[in-house]
Formats: structure tokens, sequence, C-alpha cells
């Protein structure tokens, strides 16, 4: 699959002009201004989509078969930036960040500038060969983990992520567990949960008991915290939905459950996302649809990045802005009220 380019429309987009009710009318009317960045406070880097596994709720799309990923020049810009700024951290995200051969370099150079590193991984890849050590190095480096484990239950999880995955992944979240893994306060091992269809996560507090009860339980396995992720109105699961004709229905219970509450925590306003290419976005799934972050000469690209430019630059908006509004809101980070 090629990448989009950026004048392209992507499936599940819809412009604001769509609706007579836009996000960010709505988003003006509840607070009496447009949404802008506060902060960056986080750097959140896309290193390429290939991925060893095809889920269906995916939003950039990865897969085995992708080909897009971040050379070790942009890498290097990412090092300087982030050390630049003073980030809390930087969120290396995919595909599958451990596919990519300049992961451990990126890593080390990000700890070597004294910026605290996160990945984010499918945990299955960690069982692949190819990955072997990786366990290893992420903890000498005190990476922190955040891992997709959509269900405690097996069926769920293999509705979602393909067959033999759920096996994989408690084989892959004990041997994080035996490294010391959601175990030592200083090693975190933090559970994304997705809805497995066009409806809002649960509680989160309240799931996070259920998940740590259930795994503990049923496979003897500890993690620090679970986030609740809502899906997006973007990419395959989208046009899954699309294909059964209920993506409609599932925007407007977005649109519906829109709360203003959430607006002050939304990741977009002190995160930036850059993708394997070096162009910024407001966010991840901003860069899943190719809506760059922008300023007043156009999009804004890593190795060109001006700080004071982007600290409080417009967020970039649209209709599937609605999936972090909703209820108790979503983030890379989880829940936001």
């Amino acid at each position: 699959m090629r990448p989009r380019a950026e004048s392209e429309s992507p499936a599940g987009s819809r412009t604001e002009a769509a609706h007579p009710s836009s996000f960010a009318s709505l988003t003006h009317d509840a607070t009496g201004r447009s949404l802008r960045a506060t902060s960056i406070d986080v750097l959140q880097v896309n290193t390429g989509l290939l991925c060893n596994q095809e889920c269906v709720h995916c939003h950039v799309e990865s897969s085995p078969r992708r080909t897009e990923m971040m050379t070790w020049e942009t890498m290097q810009h990412v090092v300087r930036v982030a050390s630049t700024l003073g980030c809390g951290l930087v969120d290396i995200t995919g595909g599958a960040p451990e596919l990519h051969d300049d992961l451990p370099r990126f890593v080390e150079a990000l700890v070597d500038a004294g910026v605290a590193v996160q990945v984010r991984t499918n945990l299955t890849v960690l069982t692949l060969p190819r990955a072997s050590g990786m366990i290893e190095f992420f903890r000498d480096h005190r990476v922190r983990l955040v891992a997709s484990l959509p269900c405690y239950l097996e069926e769920n999880v293999e509705k979602q992520r393909g067959d033999g995955v759920f096996a994989k992944s408690i084989a892959a979240i004990r041997s994080l567990n035996d490294a010391g893994y959601g175990v030592d306060p200083e090693l975190p091992l933090d559970l994304v949960f997705n809805p497995i269809g066009p409806v809002l996560p649960p509680p989160q507090a309240s799931l996070e008991d259920a998940y740590r009860r259930e795994l503990d339980a049923r496979h003897g396995i500890r993690f620090t915290n679970l986030y609740t992720i809502t899906n997006m109105p973007i990419g395959r699961f989208i046009e899954d939905l699309d294909d059964e004709g209920r993506a409609d229905a599932y925007r407007e219970t977005l649109r519906g459950a829109f709360n203003p509450a959430t607006l002050e925590g939304l990741m977009c306003r002190s995160q930036l996302s850059v993708r394997w290419d070096g162009v910024i976005f407001d966010c991840d799934f901003n860069l899943a649809l190719g809506m760059p972050a922008r300023c007043e000469s156009g999009a804004i690209r890593i190795e060109d990045f001006d700080a004071e430019v982007v600290r409080t630059r417009p967020i970039v908006t649209a209709e599937h802005c609605f999936g972090c509004t909703a209820g108790a809101g979503s983030s890379c980070g989880g829940a936001l009220t």
C-alpha cells in the first residue's frame, strides 16, 4: 500500500463543512476561542508502518507489507529537537518500532541526551527471533512500555488482532514481568484497551480493576496502568463500518457524546507527532489522515523546527476529533476525565 499524499482525502476523513455543528464551532462555543496548543511536553515519533500484525482497528493501517520507515538522519533531527525543547517524553510508535533496525541507537541517542523514552509495543513482536534481546535492552535503558491488549479474553483479542495473538501477547507479558516490567515501579508496563465495535470505552478505572483481577487469576501476570482509547472513525476501522452501513451511526454516537470538559486535556495541545518522513502533525490521528500541523509558512518539518512558532499553533481539526472528546475523552494516555 502506498502512502497517501497530503492533498488526498483518506477514507474516514470528513471536512468540518460537511456538518452544520462542526467540531471547531462546538469547541469555540464551549470555550469562547479556537483550539490552540499550549506547550510541547511530548514528542511522539512514528518510526514507520512496518508491523508483524494487521489489526482491524489500526488507524495508521500498519501491516507486514508496509515499507515506510524513518531514516537515521530524521531520527537525529528528533534527538536534537527533543533535547533542545526539554520535553518530558519521546513516545515512539509505529507500526512495530521494534522492527526498525535503527531503534536501539535511536533510543540510546535519546537517553544520552537526557530524554525519557517510551515505546508502544504490540507485544507479539517481542516473541519474534528478530526482537531477541529487545526486552533486556528496554530494561537496561529504562524505556517505559505501553502495550496493546484490547481485552483480557482470548476471543475478543483475536477478533481484533488475529488468530494466535492472545497467547503470544500473554507470553510476552510474562517475559516482561520476569524482566521487572509491571513489577518494578521504575519499569512501567501500561496496557491499552480498544473497544471491539462502534461503542465508547467503559469507565477506565473499573475496567482496570477487571483487567488486573482477570489477568492475575487467569495468567499470573501484572501491569502498571490500563488506558482506554476510543476507536477513531478513520482507517480500517471506519472502512469496515462503511462496508456494514454503520459508519454514519458511529460518527453520530461520537458527536452526540461531545464533552467540553475534555478540551483542556486534549493531547494535541501539549504533544506533537512526527511522521517517518519528518513531517509534523498535531496528533497521531491527523498523521494517519495526512493533515499536517500548520504555521504561516505551511506544513512543518522536524529539520526546520521552530519551537516559538509551533508551541502555541492553532490545532488542525476535523470531524474525527469528536473521537477524542466523546464521553470521558480519549488520548494516547487514556481517558481525559
